[in-house]
This record gives structure tokens, C-alpha cells and sequence, in this order.
């Protein structure tokens, strides 16, 4: 039987028995619970397998309810929040003490955001708390962009999943923290440095991949396959390298003549960054189920979403 619903008022429920639902988010599904609960976000570290050090993002349903758990909005971070919010946009802000450690791994810092889905939304609304909701899926693997993919993770260890459609940017938020008043990006997601920058000025980037992350998504190895994943600028020359195993090939917009290739997919036969970044976990969870020697995907354009996406696939080959 399916555990999958469009029953809003049956999630609240569950939740509110400190219980997870899956929800449908702009970016990824996320796997989420109360807050303020033990019980539920215990559940959310073991159902994923997710290591206690590796910090939640927290979702509100609305910049007001900011107030409610940090202590200091920097001005930069308030710019960011007026322009991108509800969007996949996560600020690292110093929490309150009503926010649990568990949820920030000790640290005094929670991240936060208001994502940009009308199912979600509503259903935050019609909570008296917030929701941590990292992405819906075993630790490192490919991130779900489809309630369906959470089904197959989960359907024996979750009692329901939020069916809100396929998730439409389908790579997760970008994250901000904030030192010295100044914005630092985390964790390349699905807003672009290019939009970020046109709001605040010059932002760096601290994407780096650590053993005690600043924020969610910093991991060295996260977002993969089962199969084995390579990342090339030099399509030709790694096929070669691969001719004798079962391929699968993933490119930017072309299709490629090639014998060696058992299967290859495009993620924008329009050359379109946005529907590349839409289509990848979707086309990645596709491959992964083909019994398939190696995943091959072609290095995107190197600015825009091409980073994020590039930053997604690096970590898959870890």
C-alpha cells in the first residue's frame, strides 16, 4: 500500500503525534519533524543514518517568525531574506536557546528557511512549529525530487509522504552564513551566486567539505549514486577509458555518437541551466536503478547553476 497522500490535514496529524512526514519542497523532498521534539528529530538522524554532527535546517513559514528563534538578523542576511524568501535560499543566524542542539549539532548557530512550495506552506502554517527537514533520503545518497523516489527509500519506516508534485529547481537551497556581518555561501544550491551578488555585493565562497560542518550539505561525499560516478571535461577520452563496461552517460545538451555508451540522457536539450539543475537527481535516481557499470557526467559551464550542479556532481564521485 502507498504511503503516498495530498491529505494536508493527515500530515499535521502524524506530526503532530512527533511522528515524520515527507514534504514536498521547491528544491528536494525533506524528511520532517517537529522541531521541538526529541522523539522526531531522533527519528529523522536514524531513519536517514545521518551522523549527530551534521546540522538541520529549520523551515518557517514566514520571515516574521524569524524573531521566534534567533537572536541578531544581520542587515545583509535581512536583504537576502526579502529578496529570495520563500525560496532556496538558508541563512546560518545565531539561535536562540529555544532552538535544540540536536538540531544544530551543538553549535549557536541554526539554519533556516521558507521554502517556496503552496503544499508545504500551507501545511507550516497549520503547525504550531517549525519543521527540520533535511533532504528525504539514507545519508549520502541522491537527493528526492518525486514523492515517488521517497517511497522507495522509506515506505516501510515513514507513515506518510506529501505529495506536492515534482520538486521544480530539484537541487538544494544555497546556504549563507554570515561572518563579520559579511554573507559566506556554504553550500552552492540552487540560487545563484550571480542573483545573491546582485542583492549584497561580492560574496565568498566557503563550499568546502568538512569533517564538523558549519552548516547542512558541506560533506565531501553526499548526493550519490550506488553506482559508480565520474565527472569529466573530456567526454571522449573517458568513455575510452570505460570501453569495455555498461555506460551510462550524462550531458549538458548534446547527444553524443558514440558505440561505447549503453544509455546517455541529456538534462537540457535546450542548453538551459534551470531545467539541467530541475532534471539531475530525477535522471541520476534513473541511471542508478539501470544496472550500470559507471555514471559518466559531462562538467557543465562553470558559472550560473552550471557551479551548483558541477558542486552536486563532484560530491556524487567522492
Amino acid at each position: 500500500m502507498s504511503i503516498i497522500s495530498k491529505d494536508i490535514s493527515k500530515a499535521v496529524a502524524i506530526l503532530n503525534a512527533e511522528e515524520l512526514v515527507a514534504i514536498p519542497t521547491e528544491t528536494v523532498y525533506g524528511l520532517a519533524g517537529n522541531i521541538f521534539s526529541k522523539k522526531a528529530i531522533n527519528s529523522i538522524f536514524a531513519t536517514k543514518q545521518r551522523p549527530l554532527f551534521n546540522p538541520l535546517i529549520v523551515h518557517i513559514p514566514s520571515v516574521e517568525y524569524l524573531d521566534k528563534i534567533v537572536e541578531y538578523i544581520p542587515k545583509k542576511a535581512q536583504l537576502l531574506a526579502d529578496a529570495f524568501w520563500p525560496g532556496p535560499i538558508t541563512l546560518v543566524l545565531k539561535k536562540k536557546a529555544v532552538i535544540p542542539d540536536l538540531i544544530t549539532a551543538g553549535k549557536d548557530t541554526v539554519a533556516v528557511r521558507i521554502p517556496n512550495h503552496p503544499t508545504t506552506l500551507e501545511l507550516l502554517k497549520s503547525l504550531d512549529f517549525p519543521l527540520a527537514a533535511p533532504s528525504a533520503n539514507p545519508f549520502n545518497r541522491i537527493s528526492p525530487t518525486t514523492a515517488q523516489h521517497v517511497e522507495d527509500y522509506f515506505k516501510d519506516q515513514i507513515q506518510m509522504v506529501l505529495d506536492g508534485g515534482a520538486c521544480k529547481s530539484g537541487i538544494e537551497s544555497t546556504i549563507i552564513g554570515f561572518e563579520d556581518e559579511e554573507p559566506i555561501i556554504y553550500r552552492l544550491g540552487s540560487t545563484p551566486i550571480e542573483a545573491i551578488e546582485n542583492v549584497v555585493g561580492k560574496v565568498e565562497i566557503k563550499n568546502n567539505r568538512e569533517s564538523a560542518p558549519k552548516a547542512p550539505g558541506m560533506l565531501a561525499r553526499h548526493y550519490a549514486p550506488k553506482t559508480k560516478t565520474v565527472l569529466t571535461d573530456n567526454i571522449l577520452e573517458t568513455l575510452y577509458y570505460y570501453k569495455n563496461k555498461r555506460v551510462g552517460l550524462i550531458t549538458f545538451k548534446s547527444e553524443i555518437e558514440n558505440t561505447n555508451i549503453d544509455v546517455q540522457i541529456a538534462l537540457s536539450k535546450a542548453g538551459d541551466l534551470t531545467e539541467s539543475a530541475s532534471n539531475l537527481y530525477d535522471v541520476l535516481h534513473q541511471l542508478d536503478g539501470m544496472q550500470l557499470d559507471v555514471i559518466i557526467a559531462e562538467k557543465f559551464p562553470d558559472f550560473g547553476l552550471g557551479k551548483s550542479i558541477n558542486d552536486r556532481l563532484e560530491r556524487a564521485t567522492k
